[in-house]
């Protein structure tokens, strides 16, 4: 049975990707990815309010979220101290987390340097050696 977290996640991030399938093919895959990014890309053209940032934050970093969990696995943790979920993929062999909402956020405000898909290309990275070593870490 799914959680009422993991359950807010999917259909937050099924709305997104309907919603902006005029954008691109939203189909969980890795690669799409890059049309997220394009989008955050051309929100940073516009002045948001931190209520609009948070909206854009949430319904983008579901949709990573769940790019993450259907291709790699995870469960979905609320984390009090930062006020949004977390993704734990591999518990107990080993702890890839990531934090989406933060990272959409950081992409808005900050440009390329936070690109999304070089963030997600580390979480991959990271799984696969916790795959294989035990690894542990928090994907910033």
């Amino acid at each position: 049975m799914k959680s009422r977290l993991e359950q807010d996640i999917i259909s937050t991030a099924e709305s997104f990707a309907t919603n902006f399938s005029d954008k691109g093919n939203f189909d969980f895959s890795v690669q799409s990815l890059r049309k997220l990014d394009d989008i955050l890309e051309e929100l940073r053209e516009y002045h948001i309010d931190d209520d609009t940032l948070d909206s854009v934050s949430s319904m983008a970093g579901s949709y990573i979220f769940e790019v993450a969990r259907r291709n790699y696995g995870g469960q979905y943790i609320w984390v009090e101290e930062s006020d949004q979920p977390v993704l734990v993929t591999g518990a107990p062999e080993f702890s890839i987390s990531i934090f989406a909402f933060d990272k959409v956020r950081g992409r808005i405000r900050n440009g390329k340097e936070d690109d999304i898909p070089y963030y997600f290309d580390g979480y991959i990275e990271a799984v696969e050696k916790g795959k294989n070593t035990g690894y542990r870490a928090t994907i910033v």
